[in-house]
């Protein structure tokens, strides 16, 4: 039996990019807000380093999991809009079961919202 390697090739490489940990915290963290968050918030609350925050940032990018924009010398993230149903139910069932504990910001942003 031959392998399909369009649609599954791309459902794999989803699932290796939702493979990792700090990932998921990270995707953890942007679907629990509706304001875009600073990559500087991520390095604080993840205790990562700003180039390994991005690679993260990279990798869900290049999936279409995350959109970014710049403001000065701060790029802020946020879930993709316009995911379809398939990848927006996949992600509600993986991070349903992620228990990463809640980050704190490092400049008092929007993942001041999310402690409890």
């Amino acid at each position: 039996m031959e392998v399909d390697r369009g649609p599954t090739a791309e459902r794999a490489r989803l699932l290796k990019v939702l493979s990792d940990p700090a990932r998921l915290s990270i995707l953890g963290a942007l679907s629990r807000t509706a304001e875009p968050i600073c990559v500087c918030d991520f390095t604080a609350a993840l205790h990562l380093t700003q180039p390994t925050v991005s690679h993260h940032m990279a990798k869900l990018k290049a999936v279409g999991l995350v959109e970014s924009y710049r403001e000065g010398i701060w790029v802020y993230y946020r879930v993709a809009s316009g995911l379809p149903d398939r990848i927006s139910h996949l992600l509600d069932a993986v991070l349903s079961y992620e228990g990463a504990a809640k980050p704190t910001a490092c400049r008092g942003g929007p993942l001041e919202a999310l402690r409890s």
